[in-house]
């Protein structure tokens, strides 16, 4: 039994699985956690880069070895070589040590990041916006470097001390009981140093950040709504995100979210809507504006001469959808459908019925053989949502909960302040 297991629960597997289960548990665990299937989860990347080390880890032998025998302690020390780690280790190390929380190597425990976090915010647009196109300048706040200690958080040329916490080694013992009598010893960051091992006191900090390295720094930026975008599309600033010593920043990333449009529906590059006519139109035909599209063009449409149209019949306008995103000339369809406004008893009272009954179809006959018993039974308008309904007037409580579970939405992640002008 390895000495730790953590590796394998993070896969989800048993220390004792083959390679092609672990191999099989490492693809589903990726394909469940990678970020394009969870844009909301701020944390999706970093759980799927941890199923990523993991599996780095347990499906080469030789470090699926060293893990079993000394676990992560092991690997940072070389395993079974003693102090200080082989080129294969050490490269490992740099790759995959801090996406656990390890800084690999003599002496150290410091995390090693090779860029900063993406910060993704959540941006609602109206189906206008991403049938034409936008452009939006926003007000933004993030971190930057401060410009009088140049990111060293000290004052002059004052020099950080070591941590008195962890004794310079940036981490601190945790121990955790796996049963009777059996402890394991895993590391935790330093609380007092950030896992960096040293500390500056604070009367050598740096007045402007207060020795934090970085201070809040205003800008204005631009991000450009591309016609024909998805919703839940992601537009990038590169390396507009907060800044930290060290490491390059990372992105923002604008999370596109479409609004419910009053007229028209999306589905991929094609749109939908309903128009209604009137009786007489549904009979005789019409050319007219049936609609005002999203760019604010009316559409002319006439229909076929003999055609009658019936309740629920949809037209096609061909390359009247969407733009086809980085392909603007490109369009998919417009459907529309049909629905027939029948006219009040206002009009009815109006016209000659008799003359009426003579234009129209006849009257259904009498049921031919006719029922034996017939019963007179008054007429009632009705609602049709009403049926099904229980006798108290509830639906299904089933069914509700089932709703409310669908509507659940997560919390997103950190999100900065901007404002749209």
């Amino acid at each position: 039994m390895p000495v730790e297991t953590e590796l394998y629960d993070l896969l989800g597997v048993h220390p004792e699985a083959t390679e092609d289960e672990i191999k099989k548990a490492y693809r589903k665990k990726a394909r469940e956690h990678h970020p394009d299937k969870n844009p909301d989860d701020p944390t999706a990347g970093e759980k799927f880069q941890e199923m990523a080390a993991a599996y780095e880890i347990l499906s080469v032998e030789e470090t699926r070895d060293i893990y079993n025998a000394y676990g992560m302690d092991g690997l940072s020390k070389g395993g079974p070589r003693g102090p200080g780690m082989s080129p294969d280790v050490d490269m490992f190390a740099e790759m995959f040590g801090d996406m656990f929380g390890f800084g690999f190597g003599p002496g150290g425990y410091t995390r090693r990041r090779t860029r900063g976090r993406d910060t993704t915010i959540p941006y609602e647009v109206t189906l206008e916006d991403l049938y034409n196109g936008k452009s939006v300048r926003m007000n933004m706040e993030k971190e930057a470097i401060c410009g009088q200690c140049k990111g060293t958080g000290a004052k002059g040329s004052a020099k950080p001390k070591q941590c008195v916490k962890c004794e310079g080694k940036g981490w601190t013992p945790v121990h955790k009981q796996l049963g009777p009598g059996r402890v394991a010893t895993t590391r935790a960051t330093c609380s007092d140093c950030d896992g960096l091992g040293e500390k500056l006191r604070e009367k050598d900090q740096c007045k402007k950040c207060k020795g934090k390295k970085t201070v809040k720094e205003k800008n204005r930026r631009e991000i450009f709504i591309e016609p024909g975008m998805p919703d839940r599309h992601r537009v990038v600033l590169a390396g507009a995100g907060d800044e930290e010593p060290d490491v390059p920043p990372g992105d923002v990333i604008f999370l596109l979210k479409a609004k419910k449009h009053d007229s028209f529906e999306r589905s991929g590059n094609d749109l939908l809507t309903t128009v209604h006519i009137t009786l007489s139109e549904a009979l005789l035909g019409f050319s007219r504006i049936l609609i005002t599209h999203l760019d604010g063009r009316g559409i002319q449409v006439t229909s076929p001469r003999g055609k009658i149209i019936k309740p629920g019949d949809s037209i096609i306008l061909r390359d009247e959808g969407m733009p086809v995103h980085k392909t603007p000339d490109q369009k998919g369809n417009l459907y529309i459908m049909l629905e027939v406004d029948m006219p009040d008893e206002e009009w009815l009272r109006t016209v000659d019925r008799t003359a009426l009954e003579s234009l129209l179809p006849p009257k259904k006959t009498e049921m031919d053989p006719r029922p034996e018993v017939v019963d007179e039974v008054p007429f009632e308008e009705g609602d049709i949502v009403e049926y099904g309904e229980d006798e108290d007037g509830w639906e299904d409580e089933d069914e509700d909960e089932e709703d409310e579970e669908e509507d659940d939405w997560g919390p997103h992640g950190h999100e900065p302040e901007c404002q749209p002008q």
